[in-house]
């Protein structure tokens, strides 16, 4: 069964991550890869230039606070030493987040107290759109519901719905990234969705639309 999606505004809010235009990369993933395998360090340094914000954004989304330099920077060190046992035929950016993620997760077992889940939007907005300061405050109220409702959310209903609407992961890609059985993430994500509508129409104090 198909999770049912939320209602459009606050996929908007979801799905929303202020990206801006980026030039286009002067080599492809699986190029790139390749000759850092080879100890081309240029080119590996390519793939860190081009990943370095998703990368950020995974360790913070996930709950790294103030330790996602160190939990990136680990988690590069790490990949540029797998790379001789990284599938040719795999994409990097989901093997990328998964040892990203496998880092924030060592991060919080080393902490003595299980840090919350910091969900931090930063530099999320619609550049394409004209600025209306009621409309703006508006979609600062849903985004600030949005993200105390997910905040209440069990430990790994937040962590789906972070991977496939923070971070825009695929069904599989979610899977790799938080080490799941693929199964599981359509199951969870329909269950944590559910229980998201329930806050938010607590939070909200009426129905949510298209519940």
């Amino acid at each position: 069964m198909e999770p049912r999606p939320l209602h459009k505004s606050y996929q908007r809010v979801l799905k929303c991550d202020g990206r801006s235009q980026r030039e286009e990369p002067r080599t492809d993933d699986p190029t790139a890869v390749a000759r850092a395998r080879e100890g081309d360090l240029d080119a590996y340094g390519e793939l860190v230039g081009r990943y370095t914000a998703a990368a950020h954004r995974t360790a913070a989304l996930l709950g790294a606070g103030d330790d996602a330099e160190d939990v990136v920077q680990e988690a590069f060190v790490k990949a540029f030493n797998g790379l001789p046992s990284f599938r040719e035929d795999a994409p990097f950016r989901p093997w990328l987040l998964q040892i990203v993620a496998n880092e924030t997760m060592n991060l919080h077992r080393g902490r003595s107290r299980r840090a919350g889940l910091q969900l931090r939007l930063a530099a999320y907005g619609d550049s394409g759109r004209t600025a209306d300061p009621a409309e703006e405050a508006i979609g600062d109220d849903r985004r600030r519901v949005l993200l105390h409702a997910v905040r209440q959310l069990a430990h790994k209903d937040q962590l789906v719905i972070t991977c496939r609407y923070f971070l825009e992961l695929s069904e599989a890609e979610t899977a790799q990234v938080l080490g799941w059985p693929a199964g599981s993430v359509k199951s969870r994500l329909s269950r944590a969705l559910s229980r998201l509508r329930e806050r938010l129409a607590v939070r909200l104090g009426e129905e949510v639309p298209g519940a």
